[in-house]
């Protein structure tokens, strides 16, 4: 199975070590969401614009580890996707965005650069 990650789940990001089992297979952006910080991490939710981030093979046991790490209390749902690697799940964020500051360009990466 497949994950797109775009946040602290990142290569060299804070949560990255979660990722040690999994295999790269690329870069991705997906449409049609934006991308807001909640802090320390991202929250995906359906909008405009895209978030950027990859794409991971893992395996049923790590995806149980990121469901217990995303899912609980509600902040996030896992929902399906489509990429050029196939489909992959995605976490996206489920609590209100609104004070939330907008990453514009959807890559998280880019978070504390200033707005042009």
């Amino acid at each position: 199975m497949r994950i797109f990650v775009y946040g602290s789940l990142r290569r060299k990001q804070g949560n990255s070590h979660w990722m040690t089992n999994a295999q790269l297979l690329g870069d991705h952006s997906v449409e049609n969401y934006a991308l807001y910080s909640v802090g320390h991490y991202p929250g995906a939710v359906p909008g405009e614009g895209s978030v950027y981030g990859e794409v991971y093979r893992i395996d049923a046991s790590t995806l149980a580890e990121l469901d217990a790490l995303r899912t609980k209390g509600g902040e996030y749902s896992r929902q399906l996707i489509q990429t050029p690697y196939g489909s992959a799940w995605m976490y996206v964020y489920q609590r209100p965005v609104a004070g939330l500051p907008h990453i514009e360009s959807g890559n998280w990466l880019d978070r504390d650069k200033s707005k042009s």
